[in-house]
């Protein structure tokens, strides 16, 4: 190399070293500018939603399970009312203010009253004792102009014929979704598409879980069953498995249009129930064009079914179904308007619940669900302010909720400095574990099986369990009514005599010692088969299989432990314990109930015997049969609240708490926390189409979101820092070695 070009590298490479510290120098403000910009001015980092819905009317929440039928006539999951409930319209639904719960007019004119004939079908007097009653009947008139969703079932040509009706293989080969379908239409809600919903329930290719209990009182019903059986067998083997079963061409005895907007239901005896049925989304509206759209062959292989893409004519629809990410429900563009309510109970104006009187609903554009398998990160993201309300989990259970010295319930300091609200409730719920009563060891209602289910439901401390898992949230349940529905007593007379004792005023868990004996006069001393020696084995059946579950399913093998018996928990998924629950395979297991509507009946029958869950895909789900207390139901259930009624209902709860087919576990308290921007919170424990009252005030949402998460650029900056600092001795080393070496 010339001396002249190794002089020109020398002073390259002493310029640049000399740059160094400006250039680290340099980066650093750009960077600290950058960071302070970015956190100031623009959206939260950890947003994860896009930034155009940052000042968006939506409402923000989570879900924990994939609905499985969004069908009317099969759903009957409280993850699946989330979304039904506001997309399809039954003709009553319940005042969401008024405390008793009041049914009133949703698309119907007015709730009907029923008018009593006799067997030949003379009219009675309202007055009349009910065993003259012969049927029930229920005229219902629904509101004209009442317009359905966009829908492709609806969609025709220019000469008024469907277009989508008669789609070829290739259509459907081509279908992916809804989207797939160019056009849409619409038409407007008439009296024979809820005769035609009616008519699906007794259809064999849906397996409405109330066709049973229905037919007991839809008069013809049962028979009308029995008769698609028939057709539908027919068809298949002549026309093959897709070929369409037409419900308009086989008339329901009991259900009749009498006009384009009016239709009626006669009913066997006096069911005043009835009613609540027609709040629910079992008795919503399906017209027949959308029934036979999606029977077409193929389609539901591809998740075109209703099950995946309900149509309705409520405040909203649902644009996103994506059960591994989110489900999406937008205003239904159709909508025929409502009003929020003027009047409530007493106090509701003065807690804000009256504000948005006689505005037009709904409030809300859009709900976005987001898919959380997880209680903890959906907590941190409500606290971030990204859901707009969330439940308590027993985690977060201590930094949401205080108690003051009385042992009143109260939010946290940093829940109130947030402006979280809270609000509370026992639920009209009962959560509890079933034997399965046609099991050869804990069924049966022989007095030794009697004293094996007692010992064992003394054994299980549900007192514990409450404040062990569920932070005191719930009370014991003492039978299946829970608190707020008639039946249900308080104090002693309401108390589980074969589980407790009445001790100080208050109801104490008899002891272990005694379990112990009724579980040795059951034939199992000490936990063994007295003929045998073999200790005894109860099999757990649940879907508890999850990490946060262990806790649990180790705290059940201890109660079990107590009377040493062998608990063996035998987990699986969803499907396949209803498949062994259908079976009745399942021998101990974990059940619960919300209530469908405020009456003791809707509790009453999960232990009638004909509403068993084998075989008839009933409610029952332990497979109880007692012919008394069946006689007993069958008395109560249609009677009006009264001293009567009460005395029946004592006599059918003394009936199961001696026979046991149940622990009967748990009512339990809600907890629900929601931010200041989220308005019209009043808990509503029989409505279920109540997002439509809801509010959201996007801008304070926007704004405190901002607050809440201002990114830490600290650690950025002081990271920099420390490596600029630690880099400049070996510069500063570097650059002596050159100068060492004679470079100037």
């Amino acid at each position: 190399m010339s001396p002249m070009k190794f002089a020109v590298i020398a002073i390259q490479i002493k310029s640049t070293i000399a740059q160094i510290p400006v250039v680290f120098s340099l980066f650093l403000v750009i960077l600290t500018a950058t960071v302070t910009i970015s956190g100031c001015s623009g959206e939260p980092w950890n947003n994860p939603y896009p930034k155009s819905q940052s000042q968006q009317n939506i409402y923000y929440s989570t879900f924990t399970e994939r609905p499985k039928h969004l069908d009317p006539a099969q759903s009957y999951s409280s993850n699946e009312i989330v979304f039904t409930g506001q997309i399809y319209e039954p003709p009553l639904q319940y005042h969401f203010l008024d405390r008793p719960y009041e049914l009133i007019p949703l698309t119907a004119i007015a709730v009907p009253t029923p008018v009593f004939v006799d067997a030949d079908n003379n009219e009675l007097p309202d007055n009349v004792s009910v065993d003259q009653i012969a049927f029930s009947v229920y005229t219902i008139e629904i509101q004209p102009g009442i317009m359905y969703q966009p829908h492709p079932a609806f969609a025709k040509d220019e000469n008024g014929q469907p277009l989508y009706l008669d789609l070829s293989p290739q259509q459907v080969e081509d279908t992916f979704s809804l989207n797939d379908f160019a056009h849409s239409g619409t038409r407007e809600l008439v009296a024979d598409d809820y005769v035609h919903e009616i008519k699906r329930l007794a259809n064999p290719r849906i397996h409405s879980p109330i066709f049973g209990l229905m037919s007991e009182y839809i008069v013809g019903l049962s028979e009308y069953g029995k008769h698609l059986q028939k057709v539908n067998k027919q068809l298949v083997e002549e026309q093959g498995e897709h070929a369409y079963l037409d419900l308009s061409q086989h008339p329901l005895e009991g259900v009749k249009v009498l006009g384009r907007y009016k239709y009626q239901i006669k009913i066997y005896g006096k069911y005043p129930q009835f009613l609540y049925w027609l709040a629910m989304p079992f008795f919503a509206p399906i017209p027949p064009e959308v029934d036979q759209f999606y029977s077409q062959p193929g389609l539901d292989k591809k998740n075109v079914t209703l099950d995946w893409y309900p149509v309705g004519t409520g405040p909203y629809l649902l644009s996103e179904n994506n059960p591994n990410m989110r489900m999406v429900m937008v205003k239904n563009p159709n909508f025929h308007g409502e009003l929020y309510p003027n009047s409530g109970e007493p106090g509701d104006a003065a807690a804000g619940f009256l504000a948005d009187a006689n505005k037009p609903l709904p409030f809300i554009d859009k709900a976005v669900y987001s898919l959380e398998k997880e209680s903890i990160p959906a907590w941190n993201k409500f606290l971030q302010g990204y859901y707009d309300i969330s439940g308590i989990s027993s985690d977060s259970f201590d930094q949401a909720i205080s108690f003051n010295t009385q042992g009143e319930v109260g939010l946290s300091g940093q829940m109130r400095d947030k402006g979280i609200e809270l609000v509370t409730g026992v639920g009209t719920s009962t959560y509890y574990m079933g034997f399965n009563m046609l099991d050869p060891v804990v069924g049966g209602l022989s007095e030794d099986k009697r004293k094996l289910r007692q010992a064992i439901s003394i054994a299980i401390d549900y007192e514990e369990f409450i404040s062990i898992f569920v932070n005191g949230r719930g009370i014991p349940a003492q039978g299946p009514i829970p608190p707020g529905i008639f039946g249900y007593q308080e104090g002693a007379q309401g108390i589980n005599p074969y589980v407790y004792d009445w001790v100080n005023g208050h109801p104490q868990r008899k002891s272990i010692g005694y379990a112990k004996q009724l579980l040795a006069e059951a034939g199992y001393p000490d936990g063994r088969e007295e003929k045998t020696g073999k200790p005894l084995t109860i099999f757990f059946d649940t879907t508890a299989t999850g990490p946060d579950d262990k806790a649990r399913m180790d705290w059940f093998r201890k109660q079990f432990q107590k009377l040493n018996i062998q608990l063996v928990v035998r987990g699986t998924d969803y499907n396949r314990f209803q498949d062994k629950m259908l079976k009745g395979t399942a021998q101990f297991f974990q059940w619960g109930w919300n209530a469908d509507y405020p009456d003791p009946e809707n509790f009453l029958f999960l232990l009638y015997g004909p509403n068993m869950k084998k075989d008839k895909n009933g409610e029952n789900a332990a497979n109880y049969h007692n012919t008394e207390f069946d006689r007993l139901f069958e008395k109560v259930k249609n009677m009006n609240n009264g001293p009567q009624r009460q005395q029946i209902i004592n006599d059918m709860m003394e009936i199961v708490r001696k026979d046991s087919p149940w622990v009967w576990g748990l009512h339990p308290k809600q907890f629900t926390l929601y931010h200041s921007w989220y308005h019209n919170v009043k808990p509503n424990l029989m409505a279920n189409n109540t997002l439509k009252y809801k509010r959201i005030d996007p801008q304070k949402r926007a704004k405190l979101r901002r607050q809440w998460n201002q990114p830490v650029t600290w650690p950025i900056i002081l990271t920099i820092v420390i490596l600029v600092i630690a880099v400049i001795p070996a510069v500063n080393s570097y650059r002596a070695k050159i100068h060492a070496r004679g470079v100037h």
